[in-house]
């Protein structure tokens, strides 16, 4: 069971293994083939999207609210609307941090929680059937 003393964000290692996490999963996201459909849909430089993702996660696992501070609530679903999001792409997006977190040493509960956690939100922002 997760320490619910301890923020997931505090338990990764704070805001060190949250930029590091997410620099890697965009790195993944730039170099493998397999998350073409993915990647397809960020700009060309990825340097705006790993930022505001550092942000989200940072108060999404209990952190500093970065992201809210700088750009209100996060309307995740909203903000995803304009791009065509199925299922192939919902899995390369979650094969991408699944790897990354593999490659950072995420394990155990915090492990199970975060897949769960980043599955049900990945799958949240489909808006396209299949």
């Amino acid at each position: 069971m997760l320490n619910p003393q301890q923020t997931p964000y505090a338990q990764l290692g704070g805001e060190e293994k949250v930029r590091q996490l997410v620099n890697r999963f965009y790195d993944l996201m730039d170099e493998l083939p397999e998350a073409y459909e993915v990647r397809k849909l960020h700009a060309e430089s990825l340097d705006s999207a790993r930022e505001k993702l550092f942000k989200f996660l940072s108060g999404w696992l209990g952190g500093p609210p970065l992201y809210e501070q700088e750009y209100g609530h996060p309307m995740l679903r909203r903000r995803h609307l304009p791009f065509a999001i199925g299922e192939r792409e919902r899995d390369q997006w979650l094969m991408c941090m699944q790897l990354a977190m593999d490659e950072v040493g995420i394990q155990g509960q915090l492990r199970q929680h975060l897949d769960q956690a980043f599955f049900r939100t990945a799958d949240h922002m489909r808006n396209q059937v299949g």
